[in-house]
């Protein structure tokens, strides 16, 4: 479906299209990859699955007992992830890997945090790649080395992001703070902060609509902010009900012109549903099972 067709009555069409349940623990994060019709997940029962959103298949499950999985992204290339550490942070601190799902190996280690991993993200133009954790820092790493490539201590818990074009970055903090960087010169500072105000709860999510205009902030009180990325101006916003010690996280239709986050499906600014595939209308929800929503007048896959 080309993404200029997109309507009312396209998005709230949505239903589901496929349900896979055979997961041991809560799905902790997932991700799609920018150009190929794929999705990963990291689940709390150490697993790592590899999707094809094109025909709604489970491709690949590797485990990783000993470190656990749980945040993830996609590299550039199709079969290659990187995934943060879930368990023996307290004597190893947090340990980044950088695996191959082709052949189920690590191909690097990336050390240095102390404590763990909330928030990871990929260049979109390069093998950079930014890690933000709960020691209070971003690093900046190359895929090519093991080395941290640099370093921004900040208050809180951080949350980063790319924009789409690799040449910004925003680093959130608590109390609605948001500085935008610039990719090549970083060390620098900042070249603009965003305050957010009213709103003292950690940041737990940060994006970019496709086009860079728009940014969508949510906290860990379940609060979500859109955002002008170019002033920081507060467009609209809305709190989402949600389970005991859960968050929720939004995400903007590949055209920008929806939110969808953990509610019903709506306009930017009304709640919605959880994350978009970046090219197609196609989106997945998580918790302890994966579900697959497209539009009603796609085919559906079969439940598994």
């Amino acid at each position: 479906m080309a993404l200029s067709e997109l309507n009312d009555d396209i998005v709230r069409s949505m239903s589901v299209g496929a349900v896979f349940s055979d997961f041991g623990g809560k799905i902790n994060s997932l991700d799609f990859h920018r150009t190929a019709d794929l999705l990963v997940t990291a689940s709390d029962d150490d697993s790592v699955r590899l999707y094809d959103i094109a025909t709604a298949k489970l491709l690949k499950t590797t485990y990783h007992k000993k470190h656990g999985a749980d945040r993830i992204c996609f590299t550039h290339h199709p079969s290659s992830v990187i995934c943060s550490s879930k368990h023996n942070l307290d004597a190893h601190g947090e340990c980044l890997r950088y695996l191959s799902m082709y052949d189920n190996r690590c191909l690097r280690y990336f050390k240095g945090h102390k404590e763990r991993v909330v928030s990871l993200c990929m260049s979109p133009v390069n093998d950079g790649f930014m890690s933000g954790s709960l020691d209070h820092s971003v690093r900046m790493w190359d895929l090519r080395v093991n080395a941290c490539q640099g370093i921004l201590h900040l208050r809180g818990r951080p949350t980063v992001a790319y924009d789409q074009q690799g040449l910004v970055f925003a680093v959130a903090m608590e109390g609605g703070a948001i500085k935008l960087f610039d990719s090549r010169s970083y060390d620098k500072g900042p070249f603009d902060t965003f305050l957010v105000g009213g709103d003292t709860a950690e940041v737990c999510d940060i994006k970019f609509s496709n086009d860079g205009k728009s940014m969508l902030l949510t906290t860990t009180n379940n609060h979500v902010y859109l955002l002008d990325a170019y002033n920081g101006e507060k467009r609209s916003g809305f709190s989402m009900d949600s389970s005991p010690n859960a968050t929720i996280e939004a995400t903007f239709t590949p055209d920008g012109q929806y939110v969808l986050s953990g509610g019903v499906y709506g306009y930017i600014g009304v709640p919605s549903c959880p994350k978009m595939a970046p090219r197609v209308m196609f989106a997945a929800a998580a918790s302890s099972v994966l579900t697959f929503w497209i539009p009603n007048d796609a085919k559906p896959a079969p439940e598994t």
